[in-house]
């Protein structure tokens, strides 16, 4: 028979009457001694450990610079691809070049190719991780272009076709699938299965370009992995076929290893690494099979391949694969889940395949098993798609802002509660106003392109469904200032677990209390907040929590939820429980316990992006009834006095430093307090950077521990502008709060540190509400009466590390008081 066309060059093989072939090191001819297969066996695992360890390595190098807050380093990835090319394809390429084992050198071309490939396909990874459309159309065109190279170059130059024989002949006039084929794709289904289990599909554009992606990848693999090099190591008749596919396993294992170390952005590589080396040795048994029935192994190594890369770069976000989700059941744990599911159907593949189809030398494939073997996963795999899976398409949506802001100069500053209100109630309208009139043409053309989109006020800005070519659309209109992204995360196979508190309530004020004399204000001055009322924007509250259940306003306007539309308080992750409690809890935990509050869901899964938060800061300006047109129906004369506010908006959600910034400006002009954490990436200078925090017009808190030392985890200033970031701090190591579920639970952060300093605020208002609204006087009051604490560095400045110091609500309060 004559050997298949390829890329690798061809020789001729012992008949199946001679002695058996080694495993590695050739026919009779080409016999070599064991050092051959030893270095071989050296450099597959010198490729193997490098491959690993620098991917790894490049992942955790780009989380630890997010959860520290430092911008992704854009040549990480490409000094890592290279530093793999050229450490391992040294080696390989003298294993390709020296060895007298024809078999062994092919070996090290087989490789020295994967290597460049690898290398071609891990450039794109430079992309930014949001702009992912534009990622996998690279990839996908860089796949194609490497697959032509490889036929072109190699394939036609090396080994050029020989006469066609009657085998091909007949395979080619039948048009139905060869039983090879069928297996490929059934073993590419069962690959994919956990994904379509665990995962969710991205937007329409995202999923198509994931699947072109994925079949240029399949391509590329078997172009790789072609019939040429499967005949080298089998033959129609193999005297230890088993053997025979357990060293081309291998060798197919190294290569495949390295195309999927090259395939997905940032942490989506990871599962491939474990998943594609075992489906090697099933490719091995498909093409001992495809030899014996005289058909080829290329359109089965492309649709095992294929859809095998199809699972991780279309079902999972890899924004998402990030150890900022990694603390409860969400996206890392269930890429976890099915890459571990996607192992250990590789190796049943691989020992099924190996017996059913490798070890058996004078064995068929019955081309009606492997028909309903394929049917049978296709059809699954759509129920699983529809049922237990998650369905739909849950792509990024796009954030209009537009040039024109609304012009909020000349307000009255009136204060007090009535003029608070009156500030409130001009401003609402201005901002309204603004938005309609700028807004309208857009409007209408959205309308009628069909695009589903959302206005909003606070900020003028808008936003859209769509991908990059509205994204260029929207970017080009006279009335569009910027596009941003704004994120989605995708939905889970089953809610990840709340936190909940498991201690207590304390006997009495808790360290925290006492340490700012929160608990003196209250026994000796008689103000615990009544009359004053904190709005909560977070992960939700409990609201049958019985240190908080009192304190809600009620109402239809004291609760919105845009993320799951409850319609009464509750709290899916637990954070927004927690720092509500240090606000205006009961029990010796919150600083206000007189106070009353309302609350919004502006974070799911401890993530969020410009839409949601301006859905929850809109709500607070001016509250409305569950359903109600936040244009229409808002009533800013129930605005709550003061926001709490513990989270930031990065770039990893889509907001840029500008984002906000109207927005807080809007309720400052408003006569409503907003106190903002300082974010937890010290001890690094300057690393107060996401909006709101460092912005002029809102209070922002830094965090202390027991010994009033600032914690390593309180971000510092300056802000980007050269603003003294933070003003204040308060307690934030420790901190024993509310916790979903009636307990209580001790959290650390400076999102533990800011509803203290708001709680302060509620208490001096209450003392005084002719200080409400007066935003001014309010802020002088507090650091004017703040402590020292202790800096161990400085920054450059001592104030951009603790502010003004630690707040003193006793003395604040007194101050308030006159």
């Amino acid at each position: 028979m004559p050997v298949q066309p390829g890329p690798w060059p061809a020789h001729p093989f012992p008949s199946p009457a001679g002695p058996p072939p080694p495993a590695i090191a050739g026919d009779q001819g080409d016999r070599a001694g064991p050092a051959p297969v030893v270095a071989a066996v050296l450099v597959g695992l010198w490729i193997v450990g490098l491959t690993v360890v620098t991917q790894l390595g490049g992942w955790v190098t780009d989380q630890l610079l997010l959860l520290v807050g430092v911008d992704r380093l854009v040549w990480l990835w490409p000094v890592v691809t290279v530093a793999v090319v050229l450490l391992a394809g040294m080696p390989t390429l003298l294993l390709a070049v020296l060895p007298r084992s024809r078999v062994v050198r092919t070996v090290g071309q087989l490789w020295l190719v994967g290597l460049l490939v690898f290398g071609a396909l891990s450039l794109p990874r430079a992309l930014p991780p949001v702009q992912h459309e534009a990622y996998l159309a690279t990839l996908a065109g860089t796949a194609g272009l490497a697959t032509l190279i490889i036929h072109r170059l190699v394939a036609h130059r090396i080994a050029p076709r020989g006469p066609e024989s009657e085998s091909d002949r007949l395979r080619r006039r039948d048009p139905r699938p060869a039983p090879v084929t069928l297996f490929g794709l059934t073993g590419g289904l069962a690959l994919l299965l956990p994904w379509v289990w665990v995962g969710a599909l991205g937007g329409l554009l995202e999923t198509l370009l994931a699947a072109l992606a994925a079949t240029a990848v399949g391509g590329l693999a078997a172009t790789l992995l072609t019939g040429a090099f499967w005949s080298r190591r089998s033959a129609d008749t193999p005297p230890r076929p088993g053997q025979l596919v357990l060293v081309d396993g291998l060798v197919a294992g190294v290569v495949l290893l390295l195309l999927g170390a090259g395939v997905g952005q940032s942490g989506a590589q990871l599962p491939l690494l474990l998943v594609l080396p075992p489906a090697g040795f099933a490719l091995a048994a498909l093409a001992a099979a495809a030899r014996r029935t005289a058909t080829g192994v290329g359109p089965a190594t492309a649709g095992l391949v294929g859809l095998s890369v199809f699972g991780p770069l279309a079902w999972a976000d890899p924004e998402e694969v990030s150890l900022v989700l990694a603390d409860a059941r969400d996206v890392p744990f269930w890429v976890a889940v099915a890459t571990g599911a996607g192992l250990t159907v590789a190796v049943l593949l691989a020992i099924g395949y190996g017996v059913m189809l490798g070890r058996r030398p004078g064995a068929r494939p019955s081309r009606l098993v492997a028909g309903v073997a394929a049917a049978t996963l296709l059809v699954t795999t759509g129920a699983v798609a529809v049922g237990p899976g998650q369905p739909g398409l849950h792509g990024e949506r796009l954030f209009a802002v537009l040039r024109e802001q609304a012009d909020l100069s000349g307000v009255p500053a009136a204060t007090g509660r009535a003029g608070r209100d009156r500030r409130a109630a001009e401003v609402y309208q201005r901002l309204v106003e603004t938005a309609e009139r700028t807004q309208a043409d857009l409007r209408r053309e959205l309308r009628r392109f069909r695009l589903d989109h959302t206005p909003y006020y606070l900020v003028n800005a808008i936003e859209v469904d769509g991908g990059p070519l509205v994204r260029a659309w929207l970017a080009d209109r006279p009335e569009v200032d910027r596009v941003l992204i704004s994120q989605r995360v995708r939905p889970l196979p089953a809610p990840a677990p709340v936190a909940r508190g498991d201690a207590a309530p304390p006997p009495g004020a808790e360290w925290n209390i006492r340490l700012i004399r929160a608990d003196r204000v209250w026994s000796e001055l008689g103000i615990t907040g009544t009359g004053v009322t904190v709005g909560s924007s977070d992960s939700g509250v409990d609201g049958t929590h019985p240190g908080l259940a009192a304190g809600f306003r009620g109402g239809d306007d004291s609760w919105f939820d845009p993320w799951n539309a409850t319609s009464a308080p509750r709290d899916r992750g637990g954070h927004g429980t927690h720092t509500l409690g240090s606000a205006v809890g009961r029990d010796g935990v919150g600083v206000a316990p007189g106070a009353t509050w309302t609350g919004c869901v502006n974070l799911d899964r401890n993530l969020g992006n410009p839409a949601l938060y301006l859905d929850c800061l809109q709500f607070m300006l001016a509250p409305f009834p569950v359903g109600g047109d936040p244009f229409r129906d808002g009533r800013p004369h129930r605005a709550p006095e003061i926001l709490t506010n513990s989270w930031a908006c990065p770039a990893l959600e889509g907001c840029d430093p500008g984002a906000l910034q109207p927005a807080v400006a809007a309720l400052a002009a408003a006569g409503i307090l907003v106190v903002v954490a300082a974010g937890n990436t010290g001890p690094r200078c300057r690393s107060i950077e996401d909006s709101p925090a460092f912005h002029p017009d809102v209070l922002t808190v830094g965090a202390v521990d027991r010994q009033r030392r600032v914690a390593d985890f309180s971000s510092r200033g300056p802000g980007p502008d050269g603003g003294t970031k933070p003003d204040l701090v308060a307690p934030g190591a420790e901190v024993l709060s509310a916790l979903p579920g009636g307990g209580y639970g001790a959290l650390s952060g400076t999102s533990m540190a800011t509803p203290q300093v708001a709680g302060v605020a509620a208490l001096m208002w209450s003392a005084n509400p002719a200080l409400i609204g007066d935003l001014p006087r309010t802020r002088q009051i507090l650091t004017e009466t703040a402590t020292a604490v202790q800096v161990n560095d400085d920054c450059g400045d001592p104030t951009q590390v603790a502010g003004a110091g630690l707040v003193d609500a006793y003395a604040a309060v007194r101050a308030a008081r006159g």
